[in-house]
């Protein structure tokens, strides 16, 4: 049986912020940072931003909302236990075609579960 994931939602400035300094990816039109709390809680907290480079704000929050939808979708498959997420929206968010942005969603949350998984053998990173 799989254990589903509570994700809840960043709120507060400092934990976006601290969840810069992790690893990060771009792919497509989202750049998804990577978090890992290692605070032995298993929520999964997830946040989402727009620059003004996007567009105005009808467009990032249409950006915000078509994240969030694809977070909520794959983050509970593919999030891991401890990590915060940031999903940040890039030129095309609001446009490109809903298919290649969940594809996208998910190239990076893959990659970034790929680069925290320690080799076979290896003790987890601390």
């Amino acid at each position: 049986m799989i254990q589903s994931l509570t994700i809840e939602r960043m709120k507060v400035r400092p934990q976006f912020l601290a969840a810069a300094k992790g690893p990060y990816l771009a792919r497509g039109a989202v750049m998804v940072q990577m978090l890992p709390r290692n605070d032995g809680d298993p929520v999964v907290h997830a946040g989402f931003t727009a620059t003004r480079k996007v567009g105005g704000a009808v467009v990032r929050n249409r950006c915000k909302r078509r994240l969030r939808e694809a977070a909520r979708l794959l983050l509970p498959e593919l999030g891991k236990p401890g990590c915060d997420y940031v999903f940040v929206a890039r030129g095309g968010t609001a446009t490109r075609s809903w298919p290649r942005l969940l594809d996208d969603v998910k190239s990076a949350l893959i990659s970034l579960a790929a680069e925290r998984a320690p080799a076979k053998g290896q003790d987890a990173p601390i």
